[in-house]
């Protein structure tokens, strides 16, 4: 992760939806990785057809606030959704739109993020726990 406050690499959890009552809403992973304001990566989703999830390719970018990526669908599943949206000042949401040929709706990402300071408390108090017990 870079010094970049609004960086969005990392691991994701959201949602997708849409006014269209023929178009399903369904929840996703997302694993990104952001170079130089190039954001790619991956997405894992339910499949409303069968038990294997749905998975994606994801190709865009970040300028500021502002993020945009092509979610490329893998196999049977192979059309490509444009997502647009803003990144919170702590890169801890992401939220805005999608549109894919006549349809369209909203989306919304969290995830937690941790500075190498709380991760380095949780590791002493893992250590320091079980000699106390």
């Amino acid at each position: 992760m870079s010094g970049d406050p609004r960086d969005v690499s990392g691991v994701w959890y959201g949602r997708w939806s849409s006014d269209d009552p023929l178009v399903y809403p369904n929840g996703f992973i997302a694993v990104l990785e952001e170079v130089a304001g190039s954001v790619d990566g991956s997405v894992s989703e339910t499949n409303p057809e069968g038990p294997e999830p749905l998975h994606a390719t994801v190709s865009g970018g970040r300028s500021g606030a502002q993020i945009h990526w092509i979610k490329q669908y893998e196999g049977r599943w192979c059309h490509a959704v444009y997502y647009a949206g803003t990144v919170n000042h702590d890169a801890t949401e992401i939220s805005g739109g999608w549109r894919l040929e006549q349809w369209s709706g909203s989306f919304a990402m969290r995830r937690e993020k941790f500075s190498i300071e709380e991760l380095e408390e949780d590791r002493v108090i893992e250590i320091l726990v079980p000699r106390i017990l």
